[in-house]
């Protein structure tokens, strides 16, 4: 006989309804006569209207140009009918500040709510449970739970062990005794702390900078080499800062970081040490991209042209063996018994 499995639907935050004035997330789901209905993504996707009457404050000439079927933007409510369950909404009362914090509070709080269902999913506990002995008490007492999921990177215990709940157990005389026990197992806890650190353990940024070098002195390259090793030189344990051929003259200064503003200092540092050097033996430096955060993309294109690049050299150099073996080839033929003519 089949089970039920864990409730996984659950709103976000403790209140069942939004408040008036707040900007809420939404998602256009379907045109009417008279406005669009959404659905309210913070609040399990509760029905909401906007009618076309509050999508701008100027002359409305095109409905499409405003609102679209399946698009996701910041509104403000209006009304609430807790009883009927009506929730009126605007978009042209909504402010540029509201937009702001309105899409910065949804951020966090859908990356905590994944995080959340994933653990119920994975656990088998229903999710509005988890909410109610852990979500929601952590927004009340950080402002919001993804503050307190930054703080359990590194130290959960200093979070979930002032999180308890009050069970009801039958004791030594069959009467029912209250008991204060944590807010969840040792499981879920596990559980919990393993997904909020592989979902929000900062990532080190790839800092590059693009450059051209170029030094026509005697032992030009040495210099170049010299110049390079300074500019590594100027990098730290936390920004270590490489430098690589990519085809001459172009170079390529890179480090990996946690401050996205450290790399570029550290970067920009690296191509000043640099320049002093080449410029020190009469060469020449161009920046042609300063240092910035790079894709993952990026780096990989990189990588992908170096490689060709790479090849490309093995193929010439493979070239140039062929012909050396050709020409010293020609050097083996007896022409006086070859039956060629030769001319005085």
């Amino acid at each position: 006989m089949a089970t039920n499995g864990p409730n996984l639907e659950c709103r976000m935050y403790e209140a069942r309804y939004p408040e008036v004035d707040q900007a809420v997330m939404i998602q256009v789901k379907s045109m009417a006569d008279s406005g669009a209905y959404v659905s309210l993504l913070e609040y399990n996707n509760i029905e909401g209207m906007i009618l076309f009457s509050e999508l701008s404050r100027r002359r409305i000439r095109s409905i499409s140009s405003l609102i679209k079927v399946g698009r996701i933007e910041p509104v403000m409510v209006l009304r609430v009918d807790k009883e009927k369950g009506y929730i009126d909404l605007s978009k042209r009362r909504v402010s540029e500040e509201d937009i702001q914090g309105c899409e910065e509070r949804f951020n966090k709080s859908k990356l905590v709510h994944s995080i959340m269902r994933h653990v119920a999913e994975t656990m088998s506990v229903d999710l509005e449970d988890l909410y109610i002995h852990v979500g929601w008490p952590l927004y009340k007492k950080y402002g919001h739970a993804f503050e307190a999921f930054k703080v359990m990177v590194n130290d959960p215990n200093s979070v979930l062990d002032t999180l308890t709940r009050e069970i009801t157990e039958a004791g030594p005389d069959g009467q029912e005794v209250k008991k204060v026990v944590p807010a969840i197992s040792e499981e879920v806890k596990d559980a919990l702390v393993k997904n909020i650190r592989r979902r929000m353990t900062p990532q080190p940024l790839k800092i590059r900078a693009d450059i051209e070098m170029k030094c026509f002195q005697f032992d030009g390259v040495l210099h170049i080499k010299e110049a390079m090793r300074k500019a590594e030189a100027v990098g730290n344990d936390d920004c270590p800062v490489k430098m690589k051929l990519v085809a001459a003259p172009a170079y390529v200064l890179t480090t990996q970081t946690l401050d996205k503003e450290q790399g570029i200092t550290v970067l920009t540092k690296a191509i000043q040490a640099c320049t002093e050097e080449i410029e020190r033996q009469k060469g020449k430096l161009t920046v042609k991209e300063p240092p910035r955060a790079v894709s993952e993309r990026e780096d990989k294109l990189l990588a992908e042209h170096m490689a060709k690049l790479g090849q490309q050299n093995e193929d010439v150099s493979g070239d140039e063996d062929s012909e050396d073996e050709e020409d010293t080839g020609m050097g083996e033929i007896d022409l006086e018994n070859s039956g060629m003519a030769i001319t005085e």
